[in-house]
Order: C-alpha cells, then structure tokens, then sequence
C-alpha cells in the first residue's frame, strides 16, 4: 500500500482522536494518514513488540495500559504482546513473527534507534500501520510516531537543579539504560540545560532505571564523595533509591529530580525534600493502541505527535499519590480502578 498524506485540510478530523491528555500533533509536520487509508473490518488482529516488559516496574505497568486497552475495544479480536527483552536480534526476529501472521496494524517501542527499522519499513510495505511510541528510530517510514520528548523531559529536570543551585554545582547524573533511546535523550536535555551554567556532572553512571541498580551506584558515589550539591536522576525508581541512601547514611538530601512513581510521591511527601516531577505515563502504551484503532476504523491520524508536559510539583504529587496501592504504580495511567487494585492493591 503507498502511503498517502494529506495537509492541513483535513486537521481538526485528525486532532479529534484523543490518543492520551498531553499528546498532541508535532508542531511544523501536517502530514497525515489518508482518509480510510488503513479501514478494516474486523474481527482485528493488533501486534505489539515491546522493548523489554520486565525491564523495570514502568515498562510492566505500560504492558498493561496497552492490554487493558485492547481488551475495551470488542473488534479487536487478538492482542499479541512480544517482549524484545533488550534484546536487538530478538525485536527484529518479533517484527517478523507480527508480519508473518499478518495482524492488521504493529505498534513498536524500539529497543534502540536501529532495531526496529528494517521491520517498519518491511510492515509498512506489505500495507500494515506501524505505530512508534517509547523510543526513537532512524527511519522515517512508520505512520503514526508518538514521542514523549525525552530531552524536554531530561531538560526540565536539569532547569530544575540549575534554578535550585542558582547556576553553580556539582551534580551526580544516574542515566537510564545505556543505548536506549529514551536515555541518549533524557541526557541531551540535561546537557542543555546545563550549558553556559557553572553546574557541572562530578559522577556519572548507568542505574538502568532499577532501584537495586540505582542504589549500588548512589552509595558508590557517596562512599566515593558524599559531597553533591544535586542529583539528576533519570528515572524514580533510582531516586529513591538515593533517597534511601542519604536516610542510611543520616545526611541531608540534596536537591533531586524525581518522577510520576507512587513510590517516589509516598518518600517526596514524606520529607519534603527538593525536588520535581516530569510526566512520562506508562498510559503511552494505551495511546499507542487507540491510534492503532483510529487507524483500522479510517480515521485520520497524523504523522508526528509530541508529548511534552510539564513537571509536577509537590502539591500535585500530593493529588495523585495513593497509600492504598504499592510503591511500583506510575502516573499518569488508564489503568481501571479494579486493574489497579488487580496490579498494584496493598494485601
């Protein structure tokens, strides 16, 4: 199937499919998929290769946002759900798979921003949408990409800790896992922020976005030199775990950049300490199938989507955070009242 796309004619139809709140067209790009161009009958069949579902307690919860959205849309008969597991080899060989037993769209959050070109562009070709969300690629050929800015995520927390340490520091930086796209991009925004500032990276390792790995590396640092005027973490799960490292060692928290992470609210209310929190929902994975399903009833979708929210501060955290569910649940989520207490509920 060639792919079509129309101009701004055709936009407010496009902008009606709500894929997820703070999730809006790319600013500069009015390419958009054809009217009917990817309509299908169903029963339908929905692929999806994941980069890694047992990566962290995120990319569990964005599995199930992308289930349980799949599950409330009656036409779509089969979901399947393939875990890349990191692994490069094993999301071109789960691609192929999706391609091979011809499921109606694929919607793909890459490994890294190769793994998965040669298997859009090959799904593309034989006439299957590919939606792209949570992670970058190099090539250009899906239909439908919905990024979370990591560099505008990396960069309000980096404007974040230069505004608290009035331009001057020295920081830790504890990145996510080496390779992926979301990292090389959260970094970036870091990096910009700090530009022409006196803020500067003392120690930098990989905490993979684990606690138990986000606690080895903040208790080297700090056994290494508990002097830090601030921390940049790239993900909440690694954040407590510094936290927890400051508590052990009875030293004041420095400030420390957070995110939406239940676990993380129930610490930050707890004891005050600096800190904000950029949005990066595991609601993505739903978005990614709501566009799937706009696609395969003919709606128009556009090409690029952003979502680049601002960072909450405490008193938002206050709002959204629950004692009833466990430390592993991430905001924002479409998870249903009785799927998070399924998941997450307190026994």
């Amino acid at each position: 199937m060639t792919a079509m796309w129309l101009g701004l004619g055709s936009g407010a139809r496009a902008q009606e499919v709500n894929l997820m709140q703070g999730v809006t067209p790319r600013p500069g790009d009015e390419r958009m998929t054809g009217p009917n161009q990817f309509k299908k009958n169903g029963p339908w069949k929905i692929g999806m290769s994941h980069f890694g579902v047992n990566a962290n307690t995120w990319t569990v919860q964005m599995a199930h946002d992308a289930e349980a959205a799949a599950k409330l849309n009656k036409t779509i008969g089969q979901f399947i759900l393939l875990d890349s597991n990191l692994s490069q080899a094993k999301q071109v060989a789960d691609i192929e798979d999706l391609i091979a037993q011809k499921v109606d769209a694929i919607i793909v959050t890459p490994v890294t921003p190769t793994s998965a070109d040669a298997g859009i562009e090959k799904a593309v070709a034989a006439g299957i949408p590919v939606i792209v969300h949570t992670g970058l690629t190099e090539t250009d050929k899906y239909t439908v990409d919905i990024q979370g800015g990591g560099v505008h995520f990396g960069k309000v927390m980096g404007d974040f800790l230069v505004k608290q340490l009035g331009g001057k520091g020295n920081i830790w930086v504890l990145r996510g896992f080496p390779a992926h796209p979301e990292d090389i991009n959260r970094y970036k925004g870091l990096l910009e922020a700090i530009k022409g500032t006196d803020v500067k990276i003392i120690a930098e390792d990989a905490g993979k976005w684990q606690y138990d790995v986000g606690k080895q590396v903040c208790e080297a640092f700090y056994l290494n030199d508990p002097k830090v005027d601030g921390i940049w973490s790239s993900g909440a799960d690694m954040t407590r775990a510094c936290v927890d490292v400051f508590q052990q060692y009875g030293a004041k928290i420095p400030p420390i950049t957070g995110e939406g992470n239940n676990g993380f609210f129930a610490r930050w209310i707890e004891l005050g300490f600096p800190s904000i929190s950029p949005e990066y929902g595991p609601e993505q994975g739903a978005a990614g199938v709501r566009a799937a399903i706009a696609l395969l009833e003919g709606k128009q979708l556009h090409k690029r989507y952003s979502y680049d929210p601002e960072g909450w501060d405490i008193e938002k955290a206050k709002k959204n955070y629950r004692k009833d569910l466990s430390a592993n649940v991430w905001f924002p989520t479409s998870l249903t009242e009785q799927d998070l207490q399924k998941y997450y509920g307190k026994r």
